[in-house]
């Protein structure tokens, strides 16, 4: 994965984050979670659980919580 692809999606998980944070941090995870598994075209999703699986570099702790639940949900 390109360096700037995985930049650009970290910025995005983290916009969406920051938008859901004014809620109480286990509602933020979930709505963030959420607007993630709707809007995101499977392939993003995909490079972002590489990113994670690399450190995670960059992600806010409710994008982390939110992306590592998508994962989660996915192995289950």
């Amino acid at each position: 994965m390109s360096h700037s692809t995985a930049e650009k999606l970290v910025y995005m998980a983290n916009q969406i984050a920051t938008a859901f944070s004014a809620q109480k941090h286990a509602e933020a995870v979930e709505a963030t979670r959420i607007h993630i598994q709707k809007f995101w075209d499977p392939r993003m999703r995909s490079k972002i659980a590489e990113h994670i699986a690399h450190g995670g570099e960059g992600l806010s702790p409710i994008a982390r919580e939110a992306l590592e639940g998508l994962q989660a949900a996915k192995a289950a």
